[in-house]
C-alpha cells in the first residue's frame, strides 16, 4: 500500500487521512516478550474524528494478522472500551474532547494492563511526547506516516518493540538533556552498575535504534540484544527501555552529546 495519513490541522488538535506523503522508517525500541501469534492482533482505534477512524479501519482490515475490535471518539470512551474489549493495541490520538489521550493512557493501563498504547497524532510537541511516555505509551507516531508504517508499527509494538517517529526521537533526547540540567544540583543515590556492553546497548537505544540495528552495529545477535536490555531493566527496576534511557542519563550513567 502506498497510502499515507497526512496531517490536517483543525480545532481540537486531531487529524484526518489526507494526501500521499511518505515517511521515513520508524525506529523502534523495546523488550517486552511478544504475545502468541496464533490469533490476529486486536486493535482499538481512538480518535475524535469518525472519518479518520474509518480510514484506519479500512487500512487495518486489509491486514490478515490485525483486526479492529472497536472504536472510541474520546479518552473517556476509550477507557470504557479498553476495559470491556481488552485489546492488544490501543491506537489513540493525543488531543481529544472530554478526555485527552495522554490522560486516558494512564487509566487504560489500569483497566487493561496488557494493552499497549500507540499515540498516532499530528502533535509534534516535545511535552506531549514526554508526557505520553510517562503515562505508559509504547509508541508515538505522527499522522504523516504512511499506512504501511501504521500496520508495521502495530506489529512491532505487539512484539515488544516501542515505536517513535524519527523526528520525535531527536526531540525526546532534547527533553532528556533538559531534564538532566534541571536535576544537576540534586543529590543522587548510587545507581546499579551496568556492564560496558549494557552501556553500549543503552546508548544505541537512546539514538532510536531497534534491536536489529543494534545487533548489526555491535556484531551480536538480536536475541543477545534483547537479553542485554532485559538485564538492564532488571538492574534498574524499570519497565521500558525509554524509562531506562531517562534514568541512565539522569544518573549520569549515560551521556549523549
Amino acid at each position: 500500500m502506498a497510502d499515507s495519513f497526512g496531517p490536517v490541522h483543525h480545532p481540537g488538535g486531531s487529524g484526518a487521512p489526507d494526501g500521499m506523503a511518505g515517511a521515513g522508517r520508524v525506529p523502534g525500541t523495546g523488550t517486552d516478550d511478544p504475545p502468541p501469534r496464533g490469533e490476529p492482533i486486536r486493535v482499538l482505534v481512538v480518535d475524535d474524528h469518525a472519518l479518520f477512524r474509518r480510514g484506519l479501519d479500512i487500512v487495518l482490515e486489509q491486514e490478515e494478522d490485525i483486526t479492529v475490535v472497536g472504536e472510541a471518539g474520546d479518552g473517556a470512551e476509550a477507557v470504557e472500551k479498553a476495559a470491556d474489549l481488552l485489546p492488544d493495541i490501543v491506537l489513540m490520538d493525543v488531543r481529544m474532547p472530554k478526555r485527552g489521550g495522554i490522560e486516558a493512557c494512564t487509566s487504560i493501563k489500569e483497566v487493561a494492563p496488557s494493552a499497549k498504547i500507540i499515540m498516532l497524532t499530528i502533535s509534534d510537541e516535545e511535552a506531549d511526547l514526554y508526557d505520553a511516555i510517562k503515562a505508559g505509551a509504547t509508541g508515538y507516531l505522527l499522522k504523516e506516516i504512511s499506512t504501511d508504517e501504521v500496520s508495521t508499527a502495530i506489529r512491532a509494538v505487539a512484539d515488544g518493540q516501542s515505536q517513535i517517529s524519527p523526528s520525535m526521537a531527536a526531540k525526546l533526547l532534547t527533553e532528556f538533556k533538559s531534564m538532566i540540567q534541571r536535576t544537576d544540583d540534586r543529590r543522587l543515590v548510587p545507581a546499579p552498575r551496568l556492564t560496558d556492553r549494557e552501556i553500549e546497548v543503552l546508548k544505541l537505544v537512546a539514538t532510536g535504534m531497534n534491536n536489529r540495528d543494534i545487533a548489526k552495529q555491535l556484531f551480536i545477535s538480536e536475541n543477545t540484544v534483547k537479553n542485554h536490555v532485559r538485564n538492564i531493566l532488571e538492574k534498574l527496576q524499570l519497565h521500558s527501555r525509554m524509562e531506562a534511557v531517562v534514568y541512565a542519563m539522569r544518573e549520569k550513567i549515560l551521556e549523549i552529546r
